[in-house]
C-alpha cells in the first residue's frame, strides 16, 4: 500500500510539471500582446516620431529648396494658375503652402518663386510660426508612409515583423530628416510605396474597390514628383521578374490574367488621369509637342523640364570629385554611408533569408515570403532606376526604397528572434543591433539631415554635402554664434536665399575671398566650399581655396565652419 500511495504521490507530483511544459513562452506572450495591439503599437511609435520630428521645426531655418515650393503652392492657392515652375507637380507644394495661407499669408506677387517664398516666411515678422506650419503640412505624407509600411507588413507576415518594420521605418534619420521639410520627398515616398502596395493587393484581389485604391494612389504618386513615373514601372517590371522567376507560370495563364485585370487596369487608370487633372485644378491648354490644347499642360511642361534638368545634370559632388553628370555608383555610396549599420546588418540578413527560402519554400512564421520578395523588388527598382540618373544630390531622391528596406530588415530581425529560442548568440545579437539603432536614432536628434554612420569617419564632407550634409540649414546656428563672440561683420558666401541681415540677426555681410581670407570672421558653408568651390565651381581648378589649407577655428555645426583672423595679423599658410 506505501509503495501504492508513493506511486500515486509521483503521480500526483508530475501533473502539474506537465501543465508548466505546455504555459506559452515570454516570446509567445509578447507576440500575442502584439497581435492583439499591433495597430496601438503602431501608433504609438509613429507619435514618438512625430514629437521627434516637429521638435525639429524651429531649430532649423528654411532649406534652399523650401521657399521654392512654398511660392509654388501658394500661387496654385491664392491665383488659380501653376506657373512659377513646373518641375514638381503641385500636392505636397500646396500641402506645405497651407499652414501660412491659414495664418493671412497670401502671397506677394514677386517675379522669382525663392523670392516669393522667403517673403511668405518672414511675412508679419512670424517667421518661425510661418516655416512651422508649412512644414506641419509634410506630417500627413509621412503618417501615410508609415501606414504603408504597417500594412505591407500586416498583409504578409505575423508579428514581430510587423512591429519591427514599423520600427526601423521611424527610426531612421534620412526618414526623420526628410518628413521635417516642406519639400516634395515624403509625398513621393508616401504615395509610391501606396501605389506599389495596392497595385499589388488589386493583382492578387482583382476587386473593383482594389482597383479604385490603385488608381488613387497612382494619381497621388504622380502629383507628388514625377521621379514615381519611373519609380513605379521600373518597381513593378522587378516585381514582375520576381513572380515569372519564382511562380514559373504559363504563358496561357499570363495571357488569361491580363486580359481579365485589362478593364479594371484602364479604369485604375482612367482614376488616376482625373485625380491628377483635378490636381491641377482642371486647367485646359496648349502642349509643347503638338500644335494642339490637352489636359493639364503644366504636367506635360513639367515632365519636359525633368528630362531637360536630367539631361544638363546637376552640380555634385562625391568622395572629393565634382561632376556635372553624376556616378552611377553615386547612390551606393549614399545608402553605405547614410543608413544605420546595424540597419544594414539586419536588412542583409534579411534578404539572404529571403534569396534562399523563396525558390521552394515560400512560408516562414504563418506569413508568406512574398512580401519580403516584393520588397525588395520594389527598392531595387528604384535603386535600378536611379543609377541612370545624372541629378545626384542626396538620399532624398531615393528616400522610397526605405519603406521596402525596412520589410527586409524586420524579416532578419523577426528570424534572429525566432533562433534565439535555441541558440542564446541570436538573441544577443538581435538586442545589441536593435539598441545600437535606437541610439544611433536617439543621438543623431536633431541633427538628421547631416547623419552619417561610422563608415563615414569623421570628416563627411569629403564623401557628400549638399542635402545630405548643408542644405543651408544652420543660419540660426551661425547667427546665434556671431552674436555671441561680439562680431561686427563677417564673410559668408550663403547657399540659401534668405534675409540673414533682417530677419535671423546676422551682422553685416561681405563675400567671401575665395583664395585669402579676410580679417575678423569668416563663415563657411560646406556645400559651397566643396561644391560649388566659394562660388569657383571648376572655371579655375588651378586656384587653391583657403578653407582647403586652414582649419577652422570651430565647427557651428557639421555643415558650417567659422574662422577668426585678428586684424593685421597675417593668417596663416
Amino acid at each position: 500500500m506505501a509503495k501504492v500511495r508513493s506511486k500515486g504521490a509521483k503521480s500526483r507530483v508530475r501533473t502539474p510539471a506537465v501543465v508548466l511544459d505546455t504555459a506559452p513562452s515570454k516570446e509567445q506572450a509578447v507576440l500575442a500582446w502584439l497581435r492583439k495591439r499591433s495597430f496601438p503599437v503602431f501608433l504609438l511609435l509613429v507619435a514618438l516620431a512625430t514629437l521627434r520630428i516637429v521638435s525639429t521645426y524651429n531649430v532649423f531655418n528654411h532649406t534652399i529648396d523650401e521657399p521654392a515650393h512654398i511660392a509654388c503652392g501658394m500661387q496654385w492657392l491664392t491665383k488659380g494658375v501653376y506657373n512659377y515652375e513646373t518641375q514638381h507637380p503641385p500636392l505636397t507644394r500646396v500641402a506645405a503652402a497651407v499652414g501660412p495661407y491659414l495664418f493671412g499669408v497670401h502671397g506677394y506677387g514677386k517675379p522669382a518663386m525663392s523670392q516669393e517664398g522667403v517673403a511668405i516666411l518672414s511675412a508679419g515678422g512670424h517667421y518661425d510660426r510661418n516655416l512651422a506650419v508649412a512644414r506641419l503640412g509634410i506630417l500627413p505624407f509621412f503618417w501615410i508612409a508609415a501606414l504603408v509600411v504597417y500594412f505591407w507588413a500586416k498583409r504578409y507576415f505575423d508579428e514581430p515583423v510587423v512591429t519591427l518594420a514599423v520600427l526601423f521605418f521611424t527610426f531612421l534619420p534620412p526618414i526623420l530628416a526628410h518628413a521635417g521639410l516642406a519639400t516634395t520627398d515624403m509625398g513621393l515616398t508616401a504615395f509610391v510605396g501606396a501605389s506599389f502596395l495596392t497595385g499589388v493587393i488589386w493583382i492578387e484581389t482583382p476587386t473593383l474597390l482594389h482597383c479604385l485604391l490603385f488608381g488613387l494612389c497612382t494619381g497621388l504618386a504622380m502629383l507628388s514628383k514625377f521621379s514615381s513615373l519611373a519609380f513605379l514601372p521600373c518597381s513593378m517590371a522587378a516585381a514582375l521578374v520576381w513572380y515569372y522567376v519564382v511562380e514559373r507560370p504559363d504563358r496561357s495563364r499570363i495571357l488569361e490574367t491580363l486580359r481579365k485585370a485589362a478593364p479594371q487596369f484602364l479604369l485604375a487608370g482612367l482614376v488616376a488621369c482625373l485625380l491628377v487633372w483635378a490636381g491641377y485644378r482642371f486647367s485646359f491648354g496648349q502642349v509643347w509637342f503638338a500644335n494642339l490644347k490637352l489636359p493639364a499642360p503644366e504636367l506635360f511642361d513639367g515632365i519636359r523640364s525633368v528630362s531637360m534638368h536630367n539631361s544638363k545634370g546637376h552640380p555634385a559632388y562625391l568622395l572629393g570629385q565634382r561632376s556635372q553628370f553624376g556616378w552611377w555608383y553615386y547612390y551606393f555610396v549614399v545608402l553605405a554611408v547614410k543608413t544605420p549599420l546595424p540597419f544594414v546588418a539586419l536588412f542583409a540578413y534579411g534578404a539572404v533569408l529571403s534569396w534562399r527560402g523563396g525558390a521552394g519554400n515560400l512560408s516562414w512564421r504563418n506569413g508568406s515570403l512574398r512580401g519580403a520578395y516584393l520588397a525588395l523588388a520594389f527598392a531595387a527598382g528604384i535603386l535600378l532606376f536611379a543609377l541612370f540618373s545624372q541629378i545626384n544630390i542626396g538620399v532624398r531622391h531615393i528616400l522610397p526604397m526605405y519603406i521596402g528596406l525596412s520589410i527586409v530588415a524586420a524579416v532578419g530581425a523577426a528570424r534572429l528572434l525566432e533562433i534565439s529560442q535555441t541558440a542564446r548568440w541570436a538573441g544577443w545579437t538581435l538586442g545589441v543591433l536593435l539598441l545600437w539603432l535606437i541610439a544611433t536614432s536617439a543621438l543623431s536628434h536633431p541633427d538628421y539631415i547631416p547623419y552619417f554612420n561610422a563608415l563615414a569617419g569623421d570628416e563627411p564632407e569629403k564623401i557628400l554635402v549638399d542635402s545630405d550634409l548643408d542644405w543651408g540649414q544652420d543660419m540660426k546656428r551661425l547667427s546665434k554664434r556671431l552674436q555671441e563672440v561680439g562680431a561686427r561683420q563677417v564673410t559668408f558666401n550663403p547657399f540659401i536665399l534668405a534675409y540673414l541681415e533682417a530677419v535671423h540677426g546676422f551682422p553685416p555681410i561681405l563675400p567671401t575671398d575665395p583664395v585669402n581670407p579676410s580679417p575678423g570672421w569668416n563663415a563657411v558653408s560646406l556645400t559651397v566650399l566643396k561644391s560649388a568651390r566659394l562660388g569657383l565651381y571648376d572655371d579655375h581648378p588651378e586656384v587653391q581655396l583657403w578653407p582647403d589649407r586652414i582649419k577652422p577655428s570651430e565647427k557651428v555645426s557639421p555643415g558650417v565652419w567659422l574662422w577668426y583672423f585678428p586684424p593685421n595679423v597675417p593668417a596663416p599658410q
